[in-house]
């Protein structure tokens, strides 16, 4: 392969590309696209994790009945502030709704024998993955609750 030669620099129409040619831009997705995690300001942080692991505090304290306080608060006092607060209270408040209408479901269901099971599988499911939806958040990774219903937008 020979190199071009170098044109002169009395020439400011000449162009010189290096051997090889030159590489490619570096590829910068367009704003907006693709998961934007929060930023680690104390405050919104804070409010995200008060989301998930009071959800779970509420289940695993409350039998799943009072999981959705949590999330309901971290929504009222920095829903309208913060985006990502809003999304992450929504997406717990969502979840620990589900599960604490299905646990009470399974509390009236105890009369005929297999309301035990319901509500057993509901406090398990709410505050097991409430603490990973913690965690995950805690670490800045996305989390899409599973075996979750959109009551809340």
């Amino acid at each position: 392969m020979t190199e071009q030669p170098r044109p002169p620099d009395d020439d400011p129409t000449a162009r010189y590309q290096p051997p090889g040619g030159y590489p490619p831009p570096p590829y910068n997705p367009p704003p907006g696209y693709g998961y934007k995690p929060p930023s680690t300001a104390g405050d919104e942080r804070t409010w995200i994790l008060v989301a998930h692991f009071g959800g779970a505090a509420g289940a695993f304290f409350g039998g799943t009945f009072f999981g959705w306080i949590a999330p309901l608060v971290a929504l009222l006092a920095r829903g309208n502030t913060s985006p990502y607060v809003r999304e992450e209270a929504v997406k717990a408040l969502n979840f620990q709704l589900l599960w604490g209408i299905i646990g009470l479901v399974g509390s009236v269901l105890i009369c005929v024998g297999v309301g035990f099971f319901i509500v057993g599988a509901a406090w398990l499911i709410a505050t097991i993955l409430g603490v990973v939806a913690g965690v995950k958040a805690a670490n800045n990774e996305p989390f899409n609750y599973p075996l979750s219903a959109r009551f809340i937008r």
